[in-house]
Order: C-alpha cells, then sequence, then structure tokens
C-alpha cells in the first residue's frame, strides 16, 4: 500500500513555507480544512518539542491530535508524529476517536522544503495508506490545507 505523498509549489521563499509550519500564529491561520478552526492547547516546535490541538468543524465532532517534533532542520525539514487523542492528550485508537479503523494510531509526517525558482517545492510524506487517506477525507484536508497555507502567505507583505 502506497503511503501518502504530497508535493506542492508555493511563490514564496523556502524560509516563509518553513515557518509557517514551525509559527504558531502563522499555523493556526492554515492547518485546518476550509470552515474548520485549529486551537492549540499546548505547541512547542523544536526537536522534541510536542502540540496538543484541536479542530473545531461546524457539522461534526471535535479531532484532537497530539505529536512530537521528531526534527526541526530550518528551512529544509520536518519531521513530527500525530496521533489521535481526547481533550486531555490522552492517545486514542482511531475507532475510539470515531474514526475510521484502518486510519494508523500513530503516524510520522516528513515535509520538505526545497528551493524551486523563486518559490518553494514542499513535499509531504505520511506513513498512512493513500487509499484511506483518500477515503477518509485526510489526503483532501492536506490539499485544502495548503490551499489556505498558499493563500495567507500570498497575504504576507514581502
Amino acid at each position: 500500500m502506497a503511503d501518502v505523498l504530497i508535493e506542492r509549489a508555493f511563490d514564496a521563499p523556502r524560509a516563509m513555507v518553513f515557518a509557517a509550519w514551525t509559527n504558531p500564529e502563522m499555523l493556526v491561520r492554515w492547518f485546518a480544512p476550509t470552515g474548520c478552526t485549529i486551537h492549540f492547547e499546548k505547541i512547542d516546535p523544536r526537536t522534541g518539542g510536542e502540540f496538543h490541538s484541536c479542530i473545531r468543524t461546524p457539522v461534526g465532532p471535535d479531532c484532537w491530535v497530539r505529536g512530537t517534533y521528531l526534527e526541526i532542520l530550518p528551512p529544509e525539514r520536518l519531521v513530527m508524529t500525530m496521533a489521535l487523542a481526547d481533550a486531555s492528550g490522552q492517545r486514542l485508537q482511531a475507532d475510539a476517536a470515531g474514526k475510521d479503523p484502518e486510519w494508523p494510531d500513530e503516524t510520522t509526517v516528513t515535509v520538505t522544503f526545497a528551493e524551486e525558482g523563486n518559490g518553494t517545492r514542499m513535499t509531504l510524506h505520511q506513513n498512512a495508506p493513500e487509499s484511506v487517506a483518500r477515503r477518509t477525507g485526510a489526503y483532501g484536508s492536506w490539499l485544502d490545507m495548503f490551499d489556505r497555507l498558499a493563500e495567507d502567505l500570498a497575504a504576507v507583505p514581502a
């Protein structure tokens, strides 16, 4: 089974695209699908740091996630775990969180940033089956969030 692999070009410098993943003030503007909001109970974007967040949707239950930043190498690479959780930060199995039971209890997300002309080529790899990610909407959520990221980067003064 193939993992999730998404590439996206951004018309913004690599350092700015990387910062959008590690600056909490930027992250809250795009790191949730359209119509949803994200709230961080905790965010410590450094190697070994942790996060605990909640994506709120107008049509459905909140989605709590926690994770650990395994590697932050500005402006080249970011590696983090993501696991379903509850509001207190306790990890949950997918079915206990109301998600597809085939979704992994924890995934590792690796994001790389490469200069491409005057912009950036960002590549995301998540060790979750792409077929399950497409079926559950997780894949589409990444694409939607990257559209929001592109809009946010375009609104930042150069």
